[in-house]
């Protein structure tokens, strides 16, 4: 059943069975999935991003309808930026230093919301 106010898409690089797994324990509908394994390629690659766009176009969703909601500054932040998306950074790390197991992306990318967990994000999007 899709929310009358969002679509919540997964962008992932990982595999489908990983991924399976991984939704049994979080118990959410999603309205698409897209993989690694569906993709043939990892993120940032520019193939990703385009996979993507062209699966949400046929669905009816231009780029500025996406909220790109990530924590990779390297991975996620930097094609957002290339790609004129929205997004938040879920800042994890937020007590903590470095970049944990992604990439520093030297030049660090903008993003237009920053939030500590994706629970935050729940909640914040509930009070609005």
């Amino acid at each position: 059943m899709q929310h009358p106010h969002y679509r919540l898409v997964i962008f992932s690089d990982v595999d489908q069975r990983s991924f399976a797994a991984s939704n049994a324990k979080l118990d959410v509908n999603f309205d698409a999935i897209y993989t690694a394994q569906d993709i043939g390629s990892y993120k940032s690659a520019d193939a990703n991003f385009d996979y993507m766009f062209r699966d949400l176009v046929a669905l009816g969703h231009g780029k500025s309808d996406i909220l790109h909601t990530v924590e990779s500054m390297f991975y996620d932040h930097q094609p957002a930026n290339r790609y004129g998306l929205a997004n938040c950074w879920i800042y994890r790390r937020h007590d903590k230093e470095g970049f944990g197991a992604t990439m520093n992306p030297g030049d660090m990318p903008s993003y237009d919301f920053q939030l500590t967990s994706t629970g935050e994000m729940v909640a914040s999007h509930q009070q609005l």
